[in-house]
This record gives C-alpha cells, sequence and structure tokens, in this order.
C-alpha cells in the first residue's frame, strides 16, 4: 500500500464507511486467505477518502468540517455484491458496491473539500478491498472465492481513522449521517 510521507507534528487519516459484523470478519477472512498482509491492519471498509496526511493542529478543522459534510448527508442502505479488480493497473481484487455508489460518490465529493481538498491518484469507486499487492494466483483465488459475497446494510455514518505507528487502522470517531 502506497502511503503518504507523514512528516513531525502530523498525523495519517482516512474516512471511510466501516462494514459491519458480520461480514467484516468475512471480508477480513478472505483477505488473510489471499496472504494480504494488511488484513489484520485495516478493518473491511468502502473508502470515502483514502490516506491524507494532516497537520496535528489542523485536526479541530478536519472534526468540524466532516461533522459538517455528514450532517447533510442522509442515511442510505448498501449492498456489497460479487468480485471485481482493478489489474492490470493496481493489483487490487475487491468485493463491489452494488447498491449505495452514488451516495459514496457524493460523500466523497463533499469531504474532498475545504481543508481536506486534494486530487486524487485515480477515478474515485467505492469497494472493499479483499486482496492487495499478492501473488497473481492469490488475486484469482480471492476473486473466485468471494464472487457469490453479497451483503446488505444500512450506512448511519462515516468513520475518521488514524493511523497508528504500529500500521493499523483505527477508528477514532464516528460521523452519523443526517447529524
Amino acid at each position: 500500500m502506497r502511503l503518504p510521507e507523514r512528516g513531525e507534528g502530523q498525523t495519517r487519516i482516512g474516512v471511510a464507511i466501516p462494514v459491519p459484523a458480520p461480514y467484516a470478519e468475512m471480508l477480513s477472512d478472505a483477505r488473510r486467505r489471499s496472504g494480504d498482509g494488511f488484513a489484520d491492519l485495516i478493518p473491511p471498509h468502502v473508502t470515502i477518502l483514502g490516506p491524507t496526511v494532516v497537520d496535528q493542529g489542523a485536526m479541530a478543522a478536519v472534526v468540524e468540517h466532516l461533522a459538517a459534510v455528514t450532517s447533510s448527508a442522509q442515511a442510505f442502505t448498501m449492498i456489497l455484491r460479487g468480485t471485481g479488480t482493478f489489474r492490470p493497473v493496481s493489483e487490487v481484487v475487491f468485493v463491489q458496491v452494488a447498491q449505495g455508489i452514488a451516495e459514496c460518490e457524493q460523500l466523497e465529493t463533499a469531504v474532498r473539500t475545504g481543508v481536506l481538498a486534494q486530487e486524487l491518484r485515480f477515478n474515485y469507486h467505492p469497494h472493499v478491498t479483499i486482496a492487495h499487492d499478492v501473488e497473481p494466483e492469490a488475486l484469482d483465488r480471492a476473486f473466485e472465492e468471494c464472487a457469490g459475497f453479497e451483503a446488505t446494510f444500512d450506512v448511519t455514518g462515516v468513520d475518521l481513522f488514524e493511523h497508528g505507528d504500529d500500521g493499523v487502522w483505527r477508528t477514532v470517531e464516528t460521523f452519523p449521517l443526517g447529524g
């Protein structure tokens, strides 16, 4: 995983929709089976804002911004179904968002403004990674194993994650949709 460099007095954050239990455990297990070393470091999620470095002094503004964005968004139902891949551009296999794409796109666009404004390396595509930078055979196996995966759940908030010095992404605050 390519992470932005973090300097003195900075924090690496991300914003995502966490996948709830029992689906999260199922997707973590799939990621572990693929041999992906990030399976125990990154909880299953749909990214809204990828890894971003901010000055620690700006965190209050980040929290204020996220609270404002999420207060004007509404809860929605998400359906995850089947698999996809970014190959050959990126060695990633994922579970697809089958319903909730527009809501994710709207959240992503709104979050990536103000204090969190930034350019994207790739076009935004909501998904849940299940294999990343593993052997081609493991990518193929993950693609096949999860092809029949399906999950339906309500999205009522987004989480602000912080990337710890131990490499683990942890929720530091949840922002409810609709305030």
